[in-house]
């Protein structure tokens, strides 16, 4: 059990270095200052740019594959790996702990992110092939749409269906990450649901392709 704690404790101190915080520190910024005031990839793209949000995307997703797909095996001097703990509860614990460390940073008075770019490096390495339809279904609701909130919620609880489509038998502890970050990813984005039903919530016109000829002045 300690390997389990230690190397969850670990993925959460790496999910809580922020992509749009450390690039926001290179370029003098401040990313919760502006915008929507999330230290994410959708306000650092809507308020400081496709480049901005491009290396903020990169890291945050970079830090859940190496938590996810390294850190489970890393043989731990002094701790070694437990033969009672099952490597892929580990790798699910792993994820969640990188997850949560993304959305509460310490090292940034635990004001993060809503979670999506890491879940996306999770699920990379715990199921690259449901990776398709989940980036699918965003594209095409931001597309029509241009609220990146709605698409990466829809996005979210596509990944279970996906996943028992996909897979005859899908491994539990996989099963139960995605059915749980699933409603995580609901519950973080609950700020831009409240938004879309009063009408106030924001389009990212550089993602909306298809918006009408109107809405593009």
């Amino acid at each position: 059990m300690l390997e389990l704690g230690l190397k969850s404790l670990l993925a959460y101190l790496l999910g809580s270095l922020m992509g749009a915080l450390l690039v926001g520190h290179i370029r003098g910024v401040d990313i919760r200052q502006v915008g929507s005031g999330n230290a994410g990839g959708t306000n650092a793209l809507r308020t400081q740019g496709l480049g901005f949000a491009l290396g903020a995307v990169v890291v945050d997703v970079g830090k859940a594959v190496i938590a996810v797909g390294w850190l489970p095996g890393w043989d731990i001097p002094g701790v070694g790996l437990d033969q009672e703990v099952d490597r892929q509860w580990l790798a699910v614990a792993c994820a969640v702990a990188v997850i949560a460390g993304h959305v509460w940073p310490l090292y940034y008075e635990f004001r993060g992110g809503k979670g999506a770019a890491t879940l996306i490096g999770a699920v990379a390495v715990l199921s690259p092939m449901a990776l398709l339809p989940v980036i699918a279904v965003w594209l095409v609701l931001v597309m029509l749409f241009g609220f990146v909130g709605l698409a990466t919620i829809v996005a979210s609880v596509t990944l279970p269906v996906a996943l028992a489509l996909m897979e005859d038998r899908v491994p539990a502890p996989v099963l139960a990450f995605a059915v749980g970050v699933a409603l995580f990813i609901v519950w973080t984005h609950r700020s831009n649901i409240a938004r879309m039903r009063s009408g106030t919530e924001n389009r990212v016109k550089r993602l909306w392709l298809l918006r009408p000829r109107d809405s593009a002045r």
